[in-house]
């Protein structure tokens, strides 16, 4: 099935092997901290049926310049804005950690808004979204504190960065940012998603346990599937090929089993 789709140029996406004959369209988001470049890789891992388009939020990479947003329900809105252009195929999602969040309301808010689903949602490294963080928020301390606490909870600022103070320091901003989306989210008790749900974990993870994980069984009417897999939260870094043969294996059974009109 063809895309049809036009004026698809968007800051809010990245798409670095567009596919033209594409079937399915992958929509992935990334962690706290990070931007597109992250999933610059996937398209090696994908079969030519799915086209992968990479969230890049404001205030990194590309964006830099861009004050980054501190309101979940605002990214959500200016991502599902973004991406109508791009929902004439069947799509699905895949969220690391914040992405995973992203991921999960931004379903919801399709669902709402504009009566579409993706016909599956991945998340990883995130416990689901009706458990609380367990920690107290962080995003608002003085600098060397917010640094201090970041490193102890997730340790995921490559030592490159801590040692350029500089770089470091205008970083802050868009991490404080991405530290409030989540710290300041509210459950707001939605009715569960109709397509299946894969969550995957780290065996090292600190932050995320396979119970947290678990969790996401409640949000889906459809199966779902718990992956565990090596590493620490920043798994998705050491093993992304894994990961991304496992996303395409699942989405290609999607495509298989219905046909793109019942699952658009």
């Amino acid at each position: 099935m063809p895309s049809h789709a036009t004026n698809l140029a968007s800051p809010w996406l990245v798409v670095n092997r567009p596919v033209p004959h594409a079937r399915l369209r992958l929509f992935c988001f990334p962690y706290a901290g990070s931007g597109a470049v992250v999933y610059r890789t996937w398209p090696n891992d994908l079969p030519s049926e799915i086209e992968l388009c990479a969230a890049q939020l404001p205030g990194r990479e590309n964006r830099y310049r861009e004050a980054p947003l501190t309101r979940l329900a605002e990214v959500v809105a200016a991502l599902a804005n973004a991406m109508q252009p791009r929902l004439d195929l069947p799509f699905a999602f895949f969220g690391h950690s914040l992405g995973g969040l992203i991921s999960f309301e931004l379903a919801h808010y399709l669902r709402q808004h504009h009566g579409k689903e993706p016909a599956q949602l991945f998340v990883s490294a995130r416990r689901a979204p009706h458990i609380p963080e367990p920690f107290p928020p962080i995003h608002q301390l003085p600098n060397d504190e917010f640094i201090a606490q970041m490193q102890k909870r997730y340790g995921g600022i490559p030592q490159a960065i801590l040692q350029a103070p500089d770089l470091l320091l205008a970083m802050l901003p868009m991490l404080r940012a991405d530290f409030a989306l989540f710290e300041d989210y509210v459950f707001s008790k939605p009715a569960p998603l109709d397509c299946p749900i894969t969550a995957f974990g780290g065996s090292r993870d600190k932050i995320v346990s396979p119970e947290d994980l678990a969790a996401w069984r409640e949000h889906t009417t459809a199966p779902f599937t718990q992956r565990m897999l090596e590493g620490d939260h920043f798994f998705l870094r050491s093993a992304p090929s894994l990961i991304v043969r496992e996303v395409a294996q699942q989405l290609l059974r999607r495509l298989q089993e219905e046909p793109a009109a019942q699952i658009l």
